[in-house]
């Protein structure tokens, strides 16, 4: 296992794929995510990622879990020791609806003010069981809370010895600059990563986001890095890899349209001259950006937890990489040359 580290702008060293467990509760059994977590360190794999939200399956009828189920599951598979929590670099998030055991709470409804994130960074270490948090990440951007409102709070954290790194996530590039500027008004840390959504078939973030986080330093987590399946070599079955549970939802899951088979086909059939799966290369090719810090994979079971392995290994090729391009071209350069001329 090659380690990285998270960002040029920190030190800690990650494994090059982040374990996602959005499934965890919702739609992955308690027994089975403990089975994923533990082949995950055995296999080198120490960088995990959930958030307060995550627990309850929104995509079916049924509705299974709650908010913060994942959270609790893996304070639970910390409580067995073994140095388990010693050994996981651990990220969660700040920012959605959590429901309150005392009622409606208007501060509690999504956002980043103040004493939101230092509620709800107490409620998720008391769910995670642990007294740190390695990675927190706003999981959305709040442009109505002043950004110095929001560092303050961190400022707090830290000082306690309750959050160590701070992270960015589906932030706008401009974001990024305004938040590291801010940092360094203040004179303190400023994001480290940037967890946003990128891969081979949506590369709009390549316009303004990526040059953002290389000039800033700051990491780049992609999140879907199978595009809801379609990169997985199954792309019109909704139940075919572990990209996270957003490929069953009604707003990603529908038909593809002709221009996208299109390039499925063609990318599946550049995969089977290569001899690996489509998501192996998919993995793979967001590896090969030096931006990028490790995709996150988001099993439902410890099979596919397992069938995402061999991209750690996989380089590729400057032909294959041209091709690449070719079957899924990206938003053609960095702004403002990809539309100003």
């Amino acid at each position: 296992m090659q380690y990285r580290r998270l960002s040029s702008n920190c030190g800690v060293r990650v494994s090059p794929l982040c374990l996602g467990t959005m499934n965890f509760g919702g739609a992955t059994p308690e027994p089975e995510s403990f089975a994923i977590m533990d082949r995950a360190l055995a296999e080198g794999i120490n960088f995990f990622d959930t958030a307060n939200v995550y627990g309850r399956t929104h995509w079916n009828e049924k509705h299974e879990g709650h908010a913060g189920l994942s959270e609790e599951i893996i304070g639970r598979w910390f409580a067995q020791g073994g140095g388990r929590r010693e050994r996981v670099v651990l990220a969660t998030k700040v920012y959605g609806n959590m429901p309150t055991a005392a009622g409606f709470d208007p501060d509690r409804e999504g956002g980043l003010s103040a004493r939101r994130i230092v509620l709800d960074c107490e409620a998720s270490l008391g769910r995670l069981k642990t007294d740190y948090i390695d990675l927190y990440q706003m999981h959305h951007i709040d442009r109505a809370c002043p950004v110095q409102e929001i560092f303050d709070a961190y400022d707090t954290l830290k000082r306690q010895g309750k959050v160590l790194y701070m992270g960015s996530s589906n932030f706008a590039g401009w974001d990024i600059a305004r938040y590291n500027e801010t940092a360094r008004r203040l004179g303190q840390p400023g994001l480290v990563s940037e967890q946003s959504v990128y891969s081979l078939k949506n590369r709009a973030i390549e316009s303004e986001v990526v040059p953002a986080c290389r000039h800033y330093g700051v990491g780049i987590i992609p999140w879907s890095p199978l595009s809801s399946g379609v990169l997985a070599g199954r792309s019109l079955k909704s139940d075919s890899t572990g990209d996270g549970a957003r490929r069953a939802s009604p707003r990603v899951s529908t038909q593809l349209d002709d221009t996208t088979q299109s390039r499925v086909n063609a990318y599946e059939g550049l995969c089977k001259e290569l001899g690996q799966s489509p998501a192996t290369v998919a993995l793979a090719w967001l590896l090969h950006n030096p931006v990028v810090t490790a995709p996150i994979i988001g099993p439902r079971t410890l099979e596919q937890f397992t069938s995402s392995l061999p991209a750690i290994e996989l380089k590729l090729d400057a032909t294959t990489l041209t091709k690449l391009d070719e079957i899924w071209p990206g938003p053609g350069g960095e702004a403002p040359k990809n539309y100003a001329w």
